[in-house]
C-alpha cells in the first residue's frame, strides 16, 4: 500500500516522518535524504530542520517537497534536485549536465595538491574532462599560484565550471577550453589530473548512474580506457619534464592501464595507486625529468 502525505498544512516533522517511509525503500540514507530536501525547500540547516519539527509547511513549501520527493523516489540523485554537491569540503553548483562529484575523485585531489605543496615552482595545470570543474576548481583553491587549464567536450558541463570558478573566487586563474582532450589546448603542463569515462560501453546501460547521468562523462569505449589511451599518447609532448599526471580509473583496469602507460611514455615511472577499500583507483604517471 502506498502512504500519501496529507497536504492540509502539515507541519514539518510529520512530513519528515512520511517521506522517510517513502524513501526507506529505495534509498539507504532515507532520513537524511529527507532533511536535505527540507533544508533546500525551506533554505534552513540542517541543525533547525532537526530542531523544529513543529514548524508549520506553507502550501507552497509542501508542493515544492512533495514534487522533490517524487523525483526522488523515481531514482532522480538528490544532488541534481538540489543543484548542489559537496566535494573536497566546497561546495558545488551540478546539474544533469555533469557527472556528480564522487568520493573517489577526492583521492586523485588529495594526490595533486601533495605533489604541487613538494614542487612549489610548479605553476600550470590541466583538468581534462573537466565537468563540474570540482578538479580544478579545489586545486586552485588551494594553490593561490596555480594556473588551471579546464578542457571539456561539453559546452553545457564548461558553464557549470565556470559558475563553480566564478563562486570560489578562482574564475581568474582557470582557462576554459571547450576540446576532445589537450587537442588545440595551448601550452604544456606541469600536472595533468583526468577523471575521464572510464566505463566500458557494455557495462554503461546496466548501471543505476546511467539512468540519469551524462553518458558522455560515463561511456570509456570498448574496454574502458578509450580516453584514457589517447590522452597518455598525448602526453610526451604537453607534459613538463619531471611533471605528473593523475587519472582515475576504473578498480579493474589497474593492470591493463599501467601497461598502456609504460607503452606511451617508457621511461616514466608509472604507479597504481589504491583507494580506501584497497581497490585500483588512481594511475599516476611521472615523467622522467631531463638530465
Amino acid at each position: 500500500m502506498t502512504t500519501t502525505i496529507n497536504t492540509a498544512r502539515p507541519i514539518l516533522g510529520q512530513w519528515l516522518a512520511q517521506a522517510r517511509k517513502r524513501l526507506a525503500e529505495h534509498e539507504p540514507d532515507a532520513a537524511l535524504e529527507a532533511r536535505v530536501l527540507a533544508c533546500h525547500v525551506l533554505g534552513q540547516t540542517g541543525a533547525w530542520v532537526q530542531t523544529h519539527p513543529e514548524q508549520p509547511l506553507t502550501e507552497a513549501q509542501t508542493e515544492a517537497l512533495e514534487s522533490m520527493l517524487a523525483r526522488l523516489v523515481k531514482g532522480v540523485p538528490l544532488p541534481y534536485l538540489t543543484g548542489r554537491q559537496e566535494f573536497y569540503g566546497l561546495d558545488f553548483i551540478v546539474n544533469d549536465s555533469v557527472l556528480i562529484p564522487r568520493p573517489e575523485t577526492e583521492l586523485l585531489v588529495e594526490r595533486a595538491l601533495g605533489w604541487l605543496r613538494t614542487h612549489p615552482e610548479r605553476h600550470a595545470a590541466a583538468d581534462v574532462g573537466s565537468g563540474s570543474g570540482c578538479i580544478a576548481v579545489t586545486l586552485a583553491r588551494h594553490t593561490p599560484n596555480l594556473r588551471v587549464a579546464a578542457v571539456d567536450r561539453s559546452p553545457a558541463a564548461l558553464d557549470v565550471a565556470r559558475q563553480n570558478a566564478r563562486s570560489h573566487g578562482v574564475e581568474a586563474r582557470i582557462d576554459f577550453f571547450q576540446a576532445d582532450l589537450l587537442d588545440s589546448v595551448p601550452g604544456s603542463f606541469d600536472l595533468v589530473c583526468a577523471n575521464l569515462p572510464y566505463i566500458p560501453s557494455t557495462d554503461v546501460d546496466g548501471l543505476a548512474v546511467a539512468r540519469h547521468e551524462p553518458r558522455l562523462a560515463l561511456d570509456g569505449g570498448p574496454d574502458g580506457l578509450e580516453l584514457i589511451r589517447r590522452l597518455l599518447a598525448q602526453l610526451p609532448a604537453r607534459l613538463s619534464p619531471g611533471g605528473l599526471a593523475l587519472f582515475e580509473i576504473e578498480y579493474r583496469q589497474g593492470q591493463s592501464a599501467a601497461a598502456l602507460a609504460q607503452a606511451a611514455i617508457p621511461a616514466a615511472r608509472v604507479q597504481i595507486l589504491p583507494d580506501l577499500s584497497g581497490l585500483d583507483r588512481i594511475l599516476e604517471v611521472t615523467l622522467t625529468p631531463l638530465p
